[in-house]
């Protein structure tokens, strides 16, 4: 087959690529581990230690979305989700932050899966952008949440 034109794949960026070793990494982790006590425990410290990694801006917003979500929800396990931190209920991640810096966005994100109860009528939005975590900020993240759980 010849072409005349030029072909480009648009493949995965090193970004993505990295985001999926991590969570292969994850889940071998996560095969290794004993009680589910531990796995808890294990899940928590590898999601802190993510969130310490983080460059300044990043980590203070996601050291406070960590906060007001295991407080306004803790029905909801942290765990590592493609090296973000994530929530889980049941094992299925209902919300993550993913930092500004890991896919070199002009913003954070919190974002919700489709697991998580926020839906009003045709149309909701899944995820926000965020530039700063203020009270406000804190208290809407705390009123999604436990919608999301509800």
């Amino acid at each position: 087959m010849s072409s005349t034109g030029k072909s480009t794949h648009e493949g995965f960026t090193a970004e993505e690529r990295a985001a999926m070793k991590d969570h292969a990494q994850e889940l071998k982790s996560a095969a290794r581990r004993s009680s589910r006590a531990d796995k808890a425990a294990e899940a928590e410290r590898e999601v802190l230690a993510k969130i310490a990694e983080m460059q300044d801006s990043d980590r203070i917003m996601a050291e406070r979305v960590h906060a007001v979500i295991t407080a306004s929800a803790p029905v909801l396990a942290p765990k590592l989700w493609y090296g973000m931190p994530a929530y889980a209920l049941d094992g299925k991640v209902v919300c993550f932050f993913q930092s500004a810096e890991k896919f070199k966005a002009r913003y954070a994100t919190l974002g919700f899966s489709d697991q998580a109860k926020l839906d009003e009528g045709p149309m909701w939005a899944a995820a926000f952008a965020l530039t700063e975590v203020t009270a406000e900020v804190e208290e809407r993240i705390g009123a999604l949440v436990k919608q999301a759980v509800s």
